[in-house]
């Protein structure tokens, strides 16, 4: 009996990085997944990856009405849902002398909007008891260069985080932000402009050297820390933010 035994999830932003592994990881430990995707090829390569426990969803979580058309093709298959894992989101090096309009609504739209409409349309299909997951970031309480905007996002969800926890307490689910640090994947290389091995070294290395265990994350370290708050080994655990960062900012 694995510790998300016969529990439905769902994880958006699933096909790569923190989001494919965690969904590795529930599906490891008994769950149902479904996880979200913008691109189809990405998404049903991912869903092949993951095997018959999981199920891919296409949708953009920046369009509220794909996020309703995700939530009902939950309803239709399994009628509820026990873990939401919030991790679709994104960001930029941009300087300030150089956000754009656009930039900021994209940002906003993908990690804030994004993320609230998620779960917003997920809480009727939630078991009372549930975990919610937020996928936060140590940029939002530490200085980060040229990623104010990013930060700015994740600082936001951290103080929705914070009232949806207090808000839900009457049906016992439990909200709760996962806040990695630099983490080995695909996303972090594009934020940073790194497209080559040699250039992609060059990021694990400068960025390495900047946390106090001299190496940035694993996909499969924030993995285990998702199994944690979405199992009952953290049933009296909300409102909480765990950062998975090397202690990148706590030191």
């Amino acid at each position: 009996m694995g510790q998300l035994s016969d529990k439905v999830a769902l994880i958006t932003g699933g096909t790569a990085g923190i989001g494919l592994a965690t969904a590795r990881r529930f599906i490891e430990e008994g769950a149902f997944v479904y996880i979200t995707g913008r691109r189809r090829p990405e998404l049903d390569a991912a869903v092949e990856n993951l095997g018959t426990q999981a199920a891919g969803v296409q949708g953009d979580v920046a369009d509220p009405h794909a996020i309703g058309q995700v939530i009902s093709a939950i309803r239709q298959r399994h009628g509820r849902l026990d873990i939401v894992f919030v991790n679709a989101g994104g960001g930029s090096v941009i300087p300030l002398t150089e956000i754009t309009q656009k930039d900021y609504d994209r940002h906003f739209s993908v990690n804030v909007a994004g993320a609230l409409f998620t779960v917003q349309k997920a809480l009727p299909l939630m078991t009372n008891g549930g975990s919610i997951i937020l996928v936060g970031s140590v940029s939002a309480s530490r200085n980060v260069p040229q990623m104010s905007l990013y930060g700015a996002t994740k600082a936001a969800l951290r103080s929705l985080g914070r009232s949806w926890a207090y808000e839900l307490t009457e049906r016992g689910i439990r909200v709760n932000i996962l806040s990695p640090g630099p983490i080995d994947t695909p996303a972090t290389y594009v934020a940073a402009g790194a497209h080559d091995d040699e250039s992609r070294q060059q990021v694990r290395d400068q960025m390495g050297s900047s946390i106090p265990l001299a190496r940035i994350g694993r996909p499969e370290e924030v993995a285990a820390t998702a199994v944690f708050l979405a199992s009952d080994q953290s049933s009296f655990t909300t409102g909480a933010e765990l950062f998975v960062d090397g202690g990148l900012g706590q030191m």
